[in-house]
């Protein structure tokens, strides 16, 4: 499995735009901290023809530990979830034509 960090996405804006290390790690942080805030605020974020990110409320449950069995009360949490967009997924798929 291939991990892309932001060290990988930098040198891809650097390379493609001609852009310093500084400006490409700028750029990345800008995009990945718009998109967290809006999960923050209870936005959703859609990015076209990549997906959605939302963030989804958990109630409270009774869970049991996988290890021993003892019943456990999981809390209620947010949770950000991925969506795919129909095209994304075509894409990854192999059956996207459409380039």
């Amino acid at each position: 499995m291939a991990t892309i960090t932001r060290v990988d996405l930098a040198n891809v804006l650097r390379n493609r735009f001609g852009l310093t290390n500084a400006d490409s790690y700028k750029m990345i942080d800008i995009i990945f901290d718009e998109i967290e805030q809006s999960l923050v605020h209870g936005e959703d974020v859609k990015i076209t023809g990549f997906g959605t990110f939302k963030i989804l409320s958990k109630s409270a449950r009774i869970g049991r530990n996988p290890k021993t069995g003892v019943p456990a009360v999981i809390s209620a949490r947010k949770v950000a979830t991925f969506h795919p967009s129909t095209t994304f997924r075509k894409t990854v798929a192999g059956t996207n034509t459409k380039k």
